[in-house]
């Protein structure tokens, strides 16, 4: 009896799942699995599927070979250096602040969240006029105060760091709500223990709340770094991968190839060595984070 009963539960639990698992089944395994098979082949995505041409190892190589895609990677790892570090502080910086008992608090923590729901094809578009050379807000105050502007996203120097700073900036409020929330899980314990140490406030924040954030704040750094190898949205309305590739990304590339090309097969190969890279970066986070991330006992 008791036999029967656990087998009708895991009936009912499989067709309550079985909805979820077949749009899984058709949206992302099936799509994956052919993205495997299509990037051994030349397929130009405009010919039947039945006519693909097995190519083997070719786009694999090619991409490897390709000068615009260890550009491509090149500038994702810059992007990385500049995003990451100042996601993170500013992150600490914001959540730290808004973790204070201040008037109207609540009103602030949902303004900062607002960039992070905002559609990136509209804070592209905004940005874009703002950052603009030649009659973009930023450079119209910057000349207010006597500074001449760059041309941001037109100099192959400043044009990363401007797709750098909108990231950051979209980006933060969610960061800085995680953090919050990791930061109201800290007990006021420590906090007592070291004030009873004359502990100062910045060695409460060294000491004690950063070691007790470090598993919310690695849950951050993954996320975000997974992200960032996927930069494409800003880059494409902003720049488009200009100017001559300062800005151009992995992903925009692979779009590139894949939709204006009709080089699937060697987009699709660009996609595996994209998720290869993300999945080594991820691994050696995984056991990095054994050093410096400490979990309450």
């Amino acid at each position: 009896m008791v036999g029967q009963r656990q087998w009708n539960r895991r009936i009912a639990a499989f067709v309550f799942l079985l909805p979820a698992l077949l749009g899984l089944l058709a949206f992302q395994l099936l799509p994956m699995m052919s993205s495997v098979v299509i990037s051994f082949t030349d397929w130009d995505l405009l010919t039947n599927w039945t006519k693909m041409h097995f190519v083997g190892w070719s786009n694999y190589a090619e991409v490897f070979r390709e000068e615009k895609s260890y550009t491509a990677i090149k500038n994702v790892f810059v992007f990385l250096i500049g995003y990451m570090p100042s996601l993170a502080v500013l992150g600490v910086f914001l959540a730290v602040l808004l973790n204070r008992s201040l008037p109207g608090i609540k009103a602030y923590r949902a303004a900062v969240f607002v960039p992070v729901i905002t559609s990136w094809v509209a804070v592209s578009i905004v940005w874009r006029w703002i950052l603009n050379g030649q009659s973009g807000l930023l450079n119209y105050l910057l000349s207010r105060i006597g500074i001449q502007g760059p041309i941001w996203l037109q100099d192959d120097t400043w044009a990363m760091v401007a797709i750098i700073a909108v990231t950051v900036w979209k980006d933060l409020g969610f960061v800085a709500l995680i953090l919050l929330a990791g930061l109201q899980d800290i007990s006021e314990d420590y906090y007592e223990a070291a004030e009873l140490d004359g502990a100062s406030a910045w060695r409460k924040l060294w000491s004690v709340t950063l070691p007790m954030l470090s598993p919310t704040l690695y849950f951050v750094v993954t996320i975000s770094l997974i992200n960032s190898f996927q930069l494409f949205d800003q880059v494409l309305i902003m720049t488009n991968g200009g100017p001559a590739g300062a800005t151009s990304t992995i992903v925009e590339q692979v779009y590139k190839n894949a939709f204006q090309f009709n080089k699937m097969g060697f987009a699709a190969a660009q996609s595996w060595v994209l998720f290869a890279i993300i999945l080594a970066v991820t691994m050696l986070l995984q056991r990095l984070q054994r050093r410096w991330v400490i979990y309450e006992r």
